[in-house]
């Protein structure tokens, strides 16, 4: 807002310039004696302040799924992240991971295994917002499964063999994206979206992927719905997938292992 262009006339008209538009309008002497008005005009500079202090400032992404606060700082375990080492203490084997050369078993039942790299392998990624995986993959439908990774967007490198790749956008449109991968091909997979990796190739497949976190978290959709601990009541995903309930009680029976 423009200083006050001030005129001693009587009922002399100060003007000022709105914050939108350039439009101008005209307040006088009396208006600003007024308390109402006074008031009006501390709530529009606190309101104005507030919008540039939000402009420099905002919360953290969460690196955990959960964060609850607690008043008692020593009843505290974790922190959104982890807690720092003293930096005269820091060494190269605070930043350095070694073996992701070494190809992974396989045979299990998806035919693919995850090696992750983030905060846990290497303590120097803490606060850093990055990390990365291998991915190995059987011959003849090795498949990463669907999932999706709560705080990162994932972008990946097709080593060795031929992928199936795709994810789902979210409702209502509920649209495939999805492509054939081949040796130096790249593939992004936008934070928080469903995805999935399958090898379609007759050999073994090898990918790695970067992520936006050092902790992006991985929520495969068949085991959180199916393999849950405690199970969810089989009348809740009966009615949601439109399943017989016996249907539904196998399924809970098949899942709770892991790929990573």
């Amino acid at each position: 807002m423009h200083p006050l262009d001030v005129k001693a006339k009587g009922k002399a008209i100060n003007k000022c310039a709105s914050v939108g538009g350039g439009k101008r309008y005209e307040i006088t002497f009396e208006e600003l004696a007024n308390p109402t008005f006074s008031f009006f005009l501390a709530v529009f500079a606190l309101l104005a302040l507030a919008s540039i202090l939000g402009t420099s400032a905002y919360d953290p992404s969460p690196l955990q799924d959960t964060c609850v606060a607690i008043n008692d700082p020593k009843t505290g375990i974790f922190v959104n992240g982890k807690f720092c080492k003293d930096p005269k203490f820091v060494t190269a084997d605070d930043f350095f991971f070694s073996g992701l050369n070494i190809p992974r078993d396989t045979s299990n039942p998806v035919g693919s295994v995850v090696t992750p790299v983030n905060v846990d392998q290497i303590p120097g990624l803490n606060t850093m917002g990055i990390s990365l995986v291998r991915i190995d993959y059987a011959p003849y439908g090795g498949l990463n499964p669907p999932h999706t990774h709560p705080r990162a967007t994932e972008i990946l490198v097709v080593l060795e063999g031929t992928l199936y790749v795709g994810f789902v956008t979210s409702n209502p449109d509920n649209r495939l994206v999805s492509k054939v991968l081949y040796p130096g091909d790249v593939f992004v997979f936008p934070i928080g979206l469903i995805h999935f990796q399958q090898n379609v190739g007759k050999t073994n497949a090898v990918a790695f992927a970067g992520l936006s976190s050092q902790n992006p978290g991985v929520i495969t959709i068949a085991n959180a719905v199916f393999g849950s601990n405690p199970p969810i009541n089989p009348d809740v995903l009966t009615r949601a997938f439109q399943l017989d309930n016996n249907v539904v009680k196998y399924l809970q029976s098949r899942f709770g292992w892991k790929n990573n």
